[in-house]
């Protein structure tokens, strides 16, 4: 090997040996590894070497990674009243305790090659998730609720054989990008109207839009923006009158307080186990679930895996395992409803752990005191001068502030709210600018009254101060 041949090897991966790599490309009849990208249209590639900063030691790769990292602030450096589909929520210690067990934490998706307890342990989960949304069939968690509802509408389409699906105007910009994209080509969808004085779902609307090459409704509850949907039961009869199926996506920590959607006509509920044990990460922290009754038409729809409990040859001792393991693409790729691949079985296991923890009570005291300071909070903001919450229907642990009529913009807000170390609600006025200078704040069972309050003092004096930006509390 010649001196400029070890300066291309790396020292921890061996295809970078010359001869290791011309043996594998005589192997597959290419003379070099140019050859194999010339698929790709040279507009596409890179006409000169990438100007790469010199190879670091890994003392110096660590000190200079650690330097990045120290610029974020996370939710301990600030008060954080931002939701949106990641909500600050209390961690049981046991959560952590339990998911960084070495039975569950591996390498790859909570999938170890051999089974101490996982199957019991996600037969668990299910079955804890399936009490708490009263349906009886949930799956091994998707990587999100975007996927979660997006599988359910394709589940839909297939039960129903149709092609269309019908969703609320109001929903997440950022789900709504992830459900187009995954539904088609096999679905079309169109939008439903909400109400603008309540912020629920135009009932007139939607049965003007029902046919019968609809396959499904999907609604949340609460909605995106916060509401509470108290139309569910008139929604899904709707749905159901020309044949079609009732999804509804739900947070399932309102549940404690909330009627379960199968109690309002819901044929698949689908959701976000974030808020059920999980810390809020940078992409990491999400897991959606699927629930459906047990019936054949739904169960063979699913597309990613199912466990389920059986009796072994030993009397008295039962056994966890797959259920219908030939329907999933892990089983036939070719033939798969869907193709599944890594699922984030690791938070299923995370969320029955803190269903287990908390019961029903637990829950219940969860949603009320979350209900109890959000609206003590949308109380004190709606006292504020120029500060309205929109929307005249109850709502959960999220709501619509308006700041319109303080004539200052949301994101000069929340930039002087965050040099006073506050991070803001999410700022609707990109993707709703119907409702003008609005935000959807977030406040849960972490938020305390002092924190609420400091909240209500910063705004007021940022929207009471006449220069822009400046302000103090």
């Amino acid at each position: 090997m010649s001196t400029n041949d070890r300066k291309q090897v790396h020292p921890y991966i061996p295809n970078t040996v010359p001869d290791v790599q011309r043996q594998m490309l005589d192997e597959i009849g290419v003379q070099r590894i140019e050859d194999l990208y010339d698929i790709i249209p040279d507009s596409l590639k890179l006409n000169r070497m990438m100007d790469l900063p010199p190879a670091l030691g890994e003392y110096e790769l660590q000190r200079y990674v650690e330097g990045l990292l120290a610029k974020n602030k996370s939710v301990k450096d600030v008060v954080s009243f931002l939701g949106a589909g990641c909500w600050p929520h209390f961690i049981p210690a046991v959560c952590d305790e339990i998911n960084q067990r070495s039975e569950f934490v591996t390498a790859y998706a909570g999938e170890p090659y051999e089974d101490h307890g996982r199957f019991q342990a996600l037969f668990e989960y299910q079955s804890l998730v399936a009490e708490l949304v009263d349906m009886d069939v949930v799956n091994v968690p998707t990587f999100d609720w975007p996927q979660a509802a997006s599988t359910s509408l394709r589940m839909a389409g297939r039960i129903t054989g149709r092609k269309h699906v019908l969703m609320p105007r109001n929903i997440d910009a950022e789900k709504l990008m992830v459900i187009a994209n995954y539904i088609h080509p096999d679905l079309s969808y169109s939008f439903v109207d909400y109400v603008g004085e309540t912020g629920e779902l135009d009932l007139a609307d939607l049965q003007s839009k029902l046919n019968e090459d609809v396959a499904a409704v999907y609604f949340e509850n609460p909605t995106f923006l916060g509401v509470i949907e108290s139309q569910g039961q008139q929604i899904a009869d709707l749905a159901h009158s020309v044949g079609a199926l009732c999804v509804v996506g739900v947070d399932p920590s309102s549940l404690g307080v909330l009627k379960p959607p199968s109690q309002y006509g819901a044929d698949i509920v689908c959701g976000e186990l974030q808020p059920l044990g999980m810390h809020m990460n940078y992409g990491g922290g999400q897991a959606g679930f699927i629930a459906t009754r047990d019936e054949e038409k739904f169960v063979m729809e699913y597309p990613s895996r199912l466990f389920g409990i059986a009796p072994t040859i030993v009397e008295g001792e039962y056994g966890f395992g797959d259920v219908a393991y030939d329907r999933t693409s892990f089983a036939l790729r070719e033939k798969g409803k869907e193709s599944v691949g890594t699922q984030t079985a690791l938070w299923g296991i995370t969320a029955g752990v803190y269903l287990a923890l908390l019961g029903p009570h637990g829950m219940q005291e969860l949603g009320q005191t979350i209900m109890q300071k959000s609206q003590y909070a949308a109380k004190l903001l709606s006292e504020i001068e120029g500060v309205a919450v929109r929307f005249g229907s109850p709502f959960f642990k999220e709501f619509v502030v308006d700041f319109t009529e303080t004539g200052k913009k949301v994101e000069d807000i929340h930039r002087a709210l965050l040099a006073l170390g506050i991070q803001g609600g999410k700022d609707l006025s990109g993707d709703f600018p119907a409702l003008g200078q609005c935000a959807l704040y977030c406040v849960t069972e972490v938020h305390t009254q002092e924190e609420i309050e400091q909240l209500v003092s910063a705004i007021s004096a940022c929207v009471a101060c006449p220069v822009e930006g400046v302000m103090s509390v």
